[in-house]
């Protein structure tokens, strides 16, 4: 009798861990669809595509930085940021930054192009 106790037992856990298995899952990918993509350009003053430059990222929560090298176009991306934090981004070359731009966490779009000028002298 004791035998069929313990069978039944084991019977029940593995249903169990099978929903919690899921449950899990299912989280993880709901948190991954609420991720956002900040991406655009970095462009000159005459609206030129500037390759090369460095585009910062800054986390405003933790100060942390990412960095992305615009490609041959002038693109960047970012990906795989938290909705609920606020971003600070802005571009520099050797001689010329952008302004900062701020990605709100109040912002809702999953998807945010932003294109940065490089329209001031870095200051020395």
């Amino acid at each position: 009798m004791r035998l069929a106790t313990r069978y039944s037992h084991k019977a029940l856990r593995l249903p169990w861990a099978a929903v919690f298995f899921a449950l899990l899952v299912l989280s993880a990918s709901a948190q991954q669809n609420e991720l956002r993509t900040v991406h655009g350009a970095v462009l000159d003053k005459a609206e030129n595509p500037v390759a090369s430059a460095v585009v910062y990222l800054k986390n405003v929560r933790t100060l942390a930085v990412k960095t992305y090298i615009s490609d041959h176009a002038g693109e960047y991306r970012f990906s795989g940021l938290d909705p609920n934090v606020d971003y600070e981004i802005h571009a520099e070359d050797d001689t010329m930054m952008s302004n900062k731009r701020t990605v709100s966490s109040f912002d809702s779009r999953k998807d945010i192009v932003i294109s940065l000028k490089l329209d001031k002298a870095k200051k020395s």
